[in-house]
């Protein structure tokens, strides 16, 4: 078994023997969904994978091909009317360079668009096509008429619609730039016009795919025709791996004579790579393809975990939670998605917004929620009341994201990058958290304090840890862990690949105490030691609440990992003072210590 990993050329991936997880048995239903369709997946989700499907099932000319490409799949069992039919021409807008003045943008796109249109003539034998340098639109036209001469009609496949237009918007370009692209007669805007204008004049079937919805609302009035199928239950998991077939493959390795335990590495695989749904109606959870392959291929090649969970080639999403932080109150919606627990909630997903919205519109937590969900940071987890989406982080390599984005916003000083790991490390090997919390008390609390964030205060005491503490190469760290009926805060599991590093599992449970309440101001709570703090009645209340979950909650993890040193903490922030912290043993003191 070879895991195409990084490698999208169906024909390719069949003819050379890679894996391939059967998708097939969705073409009958794509064919029934619509003509122009449209479907919108996270980047590196495996849509490119599918579109050279497709291009090589009604590919006219690889009919002679057709047994050996799909005979042993579920559509080569029981084929539709239409497979090598049509005559197929692939766009691929990721090509395009965003780069540059407006000029040479249209410039680039309309290179692009002429070079698949010279590529088709060439395929087809068509010598007689007449290709415009400067105007695209024309050269499509010269390729319809030759193909409404044929006996089959054309398939277009569509991918990264939106990326090139994505990357204008992303790079902070004036909002006139991106209006020039796509409003009036904006060349984008016209290109999908003149596709549009083909339906029935050459051109059959079209299918687009993209990240995000953006771009499709600029487009409305040059093409109204597409069908969005990307929410539709039916195709919820078109792209992306469901845990059966995760355990299969696991358990396929597993007999090749792999000295790792399959349930291990699915419950390594699960915390880091799977939970994404892209149904409104809800659906089965899936595993980000890119992400799963990386850990499969690691797992064949060096009989190991890799070493880093998060594949580089993902990091580029660093970018769209860049562009949420820097908008108005991006940063609450960042921070408020690390709260696994409430989640966010929103009346209903946008599944189309324009430039003007994202550039120009009051930026609300529905709007932002809507775009993280687009770029794959956030999913569909729920249905909260009145039927409103519940939107979280997927998984952990997602949440790394997350909390990267926060530490670089709020503490970017190269001291305090050097510092935060030396203090990590010490509660790792120790479990001490006191350099810890005066490092919170002394640098992150002034930075907190000073933004307009309408947070609940223990939650920004969470935040405080969660970003500070945050390891995935040591750690399955999962914040509001789900464990006897209720939720743990905040748990640092050590990896299993990671158990020789003498790192400390660890549990901690927050709190918090408001000033009013102890009738204290916030000078006289710095002059307190922790000692005397942690005897006043409201604080002690709070911290033997927060032990006793603590106690609750490790021994209900320590069973499920088989922990046998799980340590326990119970924190209490004061106010955005100060913080008291206390061990916590996971049975309590018959002595009542």
């Amino acid at each position: 078994m070879k895991f195409p990993y990084a490698l999208n050329d169906f024909g390719t991936l069949i003819q050379e023997g890679y894996f391939y997880q059967d998708r097939t048995d969705r073409i009958p239903q794509l064919e029934e969904a619509g003509r122009q369709l449209i479907f919108i997946r996270p980047r590196r989700f495996g849509k490119s994978l599918l579109l050279s499907m497709l291009e090589h099932y009604y590919d006219v000319n690889r009919a002679d091909q057709f047994e050996t490409l799909f005979g042993h799949l579920a559509i080569g069992q029981n084929p539709t009317p239409l497979h090598n039919q049509y005559f197929v021409m692939k766009w691929d807008f990721s090509l395009v360079d965003a780069q540059g003045s407006l000029p040479e943008i249209k410039a680039a796109l309309y290179r692009h668009v002429n070079t698949a249109i010279k590529a088709c003539a060439t395929e087809y034998g068509w010598s007689d096509i007449e290709i415009a340098p400067d105007d695209a639109v024309d050269s499509l036209s010269s390729l319809l008429i030759r193909v409404r001469q044929e006996a089959h009609r054309l398939y277009l496949l569509v991918d990264e619609y939106d990326n090139f237009a994505n990357e204008v918007l992303m790079a902070g370009r004036q909002q006139a730039d991106y209006e020039a692209l796509l409003y009036g007669e904006g060349v984008l805007k016209s290109l999908f016009k003149a596709v549009k204008a083909g339906a029935g004049r050459g051109i059959d079937r079209v299918f687009i795919t993209g990240v995000s919805p953006v771009v499709l609302s600029d487009m409305t009035s040059g093409y109204n025709v597409g069908e969005d199928i990307y929410l539709d239950d039916r195709f919820n998991d078109l792209c992306g791996f469901t845990e059966a077939e995760i355990t299969a493959l696991l358990q396929r390795l597993a007999a090749e004579g792999a000295t790792w335990s399959p349930d291990e590495a699915l419950d390594l695989m699960r915390t880091f790579y799977n939970g994404y749904c892209f149904s409104e109606e809800g659906g089965e959870r899936l595993y980000n393809p890119t992400l799963s392959l990386y850990f499969l291929k690691a797992l064949q090649t060096k009989g190991r975990y890799p070493l880093q969970m998060l594949d580089e080639n993902l990091a580029m999403d660093r970018s769209k939670l860049r562009y949420i932080a820097e908008l108005p109150h991006g940063e609450e919606v960042l921070a408020q998605a690390l709260n696994g627990e409430e989640g966010i909630l929103i009346p209903r997903l946008a599944k189309r917004f324009g430039v003007a919205d994202v550039l120009a519109a009051v930026k609300d937590q529905p709007f932002m929620a809507s775009l993280l969900y687009y770029f794959g940071i956030l999913t569909i987890t729920g249905i909260g009341i009145l039927a409103k989406p519940i939107l979280n982080i997927p998984n952990l390599v997602a949440r790394s994201l997350y909390v990267e984005r926060l530490r670089e916003t709020w503490l970017p000083t190269y001291e305090d990058r050097q510092t935060i790991p030396r203090l990590a490390e010490t509660a790792y090997l120790t479990g001490d958290l006191a350099p810890l919390v005066e490092f919170i008390e002394q640098r992150y609390f002034p930075i907190l304090s000073n933004r307009d964030y309408r947070w609940s205060n223990e939650l920004m005491v969470k935040i405080a840890f969660l970003t500070l503490l945050f390891d995935d190469r040591l750690y399955m760290m999962v914040s509001e862990t789900e464990m006897d009926h209720g939720y743990i805060d905040l748990s640092l599991i050590v990896r299993t690949d990671r158990r020789t590093t003498q790192a400390l599992d660890l549990l901690l449970e927050f709190k918090y105490a408001d000033l009013k309440k102890l009738k204290l101001t916030g000078e006289q709570v710095r002059a307190k030691s922790m000692a005397e703090l942690a005897v006043l009645s409201a604080v002690k209340a709070e911290l033997d609440a927060a032990a006793e979950q603590a106690r609750r909650y490790g021994a209900a993890l320590s069973e499920r990992y088989g922990l046998t040193d799980l340590r326990l903490f119970a924190v209490v922030g004061i106010g955005l003072e100060r913080v008291v912290w206390q061990m916590v043993a996971l049975r309590p003191d018959p002595n009542g210590g």
